[in-house]
């Protein structure tokens, strides 16, 4: 109740609680204005999602994310992004090997955004990718995992609510990546490498390949290919909070 009284606050400016606003068939007074400002600020709240992004591995991830910018994570350390609903074509990502000086400025050898800690666009390849979109069709969220920009760190996505089962790639796709697709601090996807049609890389009929399978062998629920979509798009009810894990 306190909660309440605080934010109806923010909306009853000072000596203005017995102001009305007429008009010749209406009478609004500030109290229901308040009430009508908090009732659609709470149904935004509800609709938002809390990304809680927590670094599990034995060494530092730099966390990426669109929208949200930049985090260094340290072993054991966690980053909280509210994220409002209606939000699309968004992702979280692992970097690494990471250097920034204290503007910001440096570069990553994997998953690097143009050299920025406050990432403003995606990273580049091989980095794995927890991707999303709010309040979609029908008010489901729709989430994956991808290695179509390659594999960097192992991740779960997870969410907390909802009844929704959890996703994740946390094989060792580094120690075993096909020498042809192999970068530092990472394997690439086929696309980073051939950018041709048979790896489905430009617009086209396309299927999996050796090389998809590969990825996709060893982690299942992850898009291995830009056509995957049947077996890794998966959805939650709009308002759904998530977990994202690197070193699950």
């Amino acid at each position: 109740m306190q909660l309440l009284h605080t934010i109806l606050g923010l909306y009853k400016p000072a000596g203005l609680l017995s102001l009305s606003i007429s008009t010749p068939k209406t009478t609004m007074t500030t109290s229901t204005l308040s009430t009508f400002l908090l009732l659609a600020l709470l149904f935004h709240s509800t609709n938002a999602a809390v990304f809680t992004i927590r670094n599990n591995c034995p060494y530092t991830v730099w966390a990426g994310a669109v929208p949200g910018g930049g985090q260094q994570l340290n072993s054991g350390q966690v980053w909280t992004l509210n994220v409002p609903a209606g939000t699309k074509q968004a992702r979280i990502w692992p970097r690494t090997g990471c250097n920034f000086d204290g503007s910001g400025r440096g570069r990553c050898q994997t998953g690097d955004c143009n050299g920025l800690l406050q990432c403003q666009n995606f990273g580049q390849p091989p980095n794995t990718l927890a991707e999303y979109a709010l309040n979609q069709f029908n008010n489901l969220d729709f989430f994956d995992i991808s290695v179509i920009d390659g594999f960097n760190v192992p991740l779960a996505f997870n969410p907390t609510s909802g009844g929704c089962r959890g996703i994740s790639c946390t094989a060792d796709i580094n120690g075993q990546c096909p020498s042809q697709l192999r970068a530092p601090g990472g394997c690439n996807n086929p696309c980073t490498v051939y950018k041709t049609d048979q790896y489905c890389c430009n617009s086209g009929n396309c299927g999996p390949t050796d090389l998809s399978r590969f990825f996709k062998t060893r982690c299942p629920d992850a898009y291995s290919y830009p056509k995957d979509d049947p077996t890794s798009t998966f959805t939650c009810p709009g308002g759904t909070n998530y977990n994202v894990v690197f070193c699950p």
